[in-house]
This record gives structure tokens, sequence and C-alpha cells, in this order.
């Protein structure tokens, strides 16, 4: 109740915020997926979030628990690329029925090296065992070349407000590039 309470009364200190959309000459589909390894104090789950654009506006977004726990950050961060990547896939079939198919290859950003790492060798490690499944899908849609996962500094993870606590300056930063404005704030 306390964390509704705190979103209202953001929500009504800041009646004009909003998603504010621009025209972008390409349809392009990108996303940033990031992932907090163990930071759930209680039952040490990790929490994943995403975001998506298309033409470079924030259309979906979420952040969500993990079901299992992580045993490596790099796991974690991996978890939450599959449900980013399963978010871009939707969004490129819901676009190509709409009559607009995308022809350009989707990114999606991630900050761990070693998910990124995982997700690009074929070869199967003992460690990656328990995500074989998750490795396997990301693997077919890598080498259909449907993705690639260019690899974002941490400081530029967009994801980052979905997953982690931030600093007040970083968040509005995040908002400002997430296409999220005031109508009444002063130009």
């Amino acid at each position: 109740m306390n964390a509704v309470l705190r979103i209202l009364r953001y929500l009504k200190s800041a009646p004009g915020k909003g998603l504010m959309f621009s025209k972008h000459g390409h349809l392009n589909i990108d996303g940033y997926s990031d992932a907090d390894w163990a930071g759930n104090v209680t039952d040490r789950k990790s929490t994943s979030g995403y975001f998506t654009f298309v033409r470079g506006n924030l259309v979906t977004w979420r952040s969500k628990k993990q079901n299992v726990v992580a045993l490596s950050s790099a796991e974690a961060e991996f978890r939450g690329m599959t449900k980013g990547i399963c978010e871009l896939l939707w969004l490129r079939k819901l676009l190509t029925e709409l009559g607009y198919k995308p022809t350009s290859t989707m990114n999606l950003f991630c900050d761990n090296k070693a998910a990124i790492a995982i997700a690009q060798n074929p070869v199967q490690h003992d460690r990656t065992k328990h995500v074989e499944v998750d490795r396997h899908f990301i693997k077919q849609k890598l080498e259909a070349k449907v993705f690639q996962f260019p690899f974002v500094k941490s400081e530029d993870q967009l994801a980052d407000i979905l997953t982690k606590t931030i600093f007040s300056k970083a968040f509005h930063n995040s908002l400002d590039q997430l296409g999220i404005g005031d109508i009444y704030a002063p130009t």
C-alpha cells in the first residue's frame, strides 16, 4: 500500500507528464534490457526489466521479479534478455501484421558482457545448463540475424530505472531519453 500511495503522490505532483512521440525516418525496433542480481533481500530473486522503442519512441516497458533465483549476475541478465527478445519479436510481428514490416536487425542493448557472450557462444558450458532452453532460443534468433546485442555502458543503460535505485539526476536524464516530458514545463 505504501508503494501505491507513493505512486499516486508522484502522479498528482506531475499532471502534465506523458510520453512524447517524435517522427523519425526509420522503422527500427530497439530495446534495453537490464536485471539486478539477487536484489530482493527476502528471497534473493532478481528483477529484470526492459524498454522497447519503435521509430525511436518508447512503446512498451516492463519490470518483473524473476521466477527463479539466478546463480550469477550473467544468468539474471540473460533471463532478462530473453524476456526483452520476446517483447521485440512480438512488436515485430504486430508491425508486420499492420503492414509495416521492419527490415533492419533489431538491437537489444545490454550492459553485461558475460550475458552477451553466453548468448553469442554456441558452445554449451556447465555454467549455462540451467538456462539451456533460453540459450537455444536466443542462439536461433542470432543465427537468423533477427537480433544483435550491442553492449551499452551501465551509465547509458535506460532500463536501470526499472531494476535499481538510481540518483535523482540519472532518473530525470533517463526520463528525457525515454521521451517522457511535461507539457506544463517551460520550453
